[in-house]
């Protein structure tokens, strides 16, 4: 049964309004449970340190920038958001290379990026830096800043925090897998909204069931989330092999 008129020209609103909801987020942006969840990792690594402060960077989606995303104790003060150049800074190093570092007299150290501690409003003695490492890539870095009891970073510390960066990087790889589905269902979305144009589209309740479906997921662990991810993938390759899916009352998706 087809709907009024105006009842379809309402729910393709919804429709482009859910669009664009989903694309104005932007892609790289970490859900917020994830996000507790990396700042509850700087706030343990600054107890456990005994340290003056901790962050943790990202790299961009382009791979020219790290931007903070968590801090935690850093004069008081957060720097999430703010950016530096991949190429710049001890931070900047571990992301290029993989490799952790340890730095005691950051003064003395060429790769200390002073213009971005300056803006910071503090600049460390020493400095501890592991990568987060996703399937052997590196996709951001953890950072420890002095020791409170004056003593440098050592290989046990090193080590220690390569624990915290492994929790970090499976937040950050589970954020990932919700961001394919995000963007599968997206596109699943924008084909609708083309089809829409010559043919009735799903009732409001179900636009809501979707919404709460994408919700949902996103409370879900790394394997249920890939689970869904497949079978999102089954039903578009049926869908791109079949000219239309029919379900119950003939309605067309």
């Amino acid at each position: 049964m087809a709907l009024p008129e105006h009842s379809e020209t309402r729910l393709r609103e919804q429709l482009l309004y859910l669009i664009t909801a989903m694309e104005g987020g932007g892609r790289g942006i970490l859900p917020h449970s994830n996000l507790a969840l990396l700042q509850s990792i700087v706030e343990a690594a600054v107890q456990i340190f005994k340290a003056a402060g901790s962050a943790i960077a990202l790299t961009t989606e382009d791979g020219q920038e790290l931007e903070f995303k968590v801090s935690y104790n850093v004069i008081g003060r957060s720097v999430a958001g703010m950016r530096f150049p991949i190429n710049r800074g001890i931070a900047g190093y571990v992301a290029m290379t993989g490799q952790a570092l340890a730095v005691s007299s950051v003064e003395q150290d060429a790769r200390f990026n002073r213009t971005l501690a300056e803006e910071i409003g503090y600049i460390p003695t020493s400095i501890l830096a592991v990568p987060l490492l996703s399937r052997e890539n590196v996709i951001g870095v953890i950072e420890i800043l002095d020791k409170l009891n004056g003593e440098t970073f050592n290989l046990k510390d090193i080590e220690l925090l390569a624990l915290f960066a492994r929790q970090a990087a499976s937040a950050i790889e589970q954020a990932q897998h919700l961001e394919q589905l995000q963007w599968a269902l997206l596109h699943s979305l924008k084909g609708l909204m083309n089809e829409s144009q010559t043919a009735p589209i799903m009732p409001g309740g179900d636009l809501l069931r979707l919404a709460d479906m994408l919700k949902d997921v996103s409370a879900l662990t790394e394997p249920e989330q890939e689970a869904c991810l497949q079978v999102l993938q089954i039903f578009q390759t049926y869908s791109r092999t079949k000219p239309a899916i029919r379900f119950g009352g003939g309605r067309r998706f």
